[in-house]
């Protein structure tokens, strides 16, 4: 499962940061790189505070006692699991 796909108020535990592009070439996800430099890494409690209107963009994730706006596609390189509300 994705962050992205976890609802509100639920809590889970990420898994694995996906750091590869997905491209031919698997270069290095910047975007990647830097969210586990904030703090996504595997093992850490994460929570979805709330989602945007429009679509659910961005998402507002808590790790720890940070909080963090991502939009849907960041938060889709981030893998959990043991989602509960």
């Amino acid at each position: 499962m994705r962050l992205s796909d976890l609802k509100v108020k639920q809590t889970a535990v990420i898994q694995k940061v996906h750091r590869t592009t997905g491209g031919s070439n698997s270069e290095t996800d910047l975007i990647a790189s830097r969210l586990e430099t904030l703090g996504f890494v595997p093992g850490t409690k994460v929570q979805v505070i709330t989602k945007g209107i429009f679509g659910g963009d961005p998402i507002l994730i808590q790790v720890g006692f940070t909080r963090f706006a991502l939009r849907k596609i960041e938060a889709e390189k981030v893998e959990i699991e043991g989602a509960s509300a």
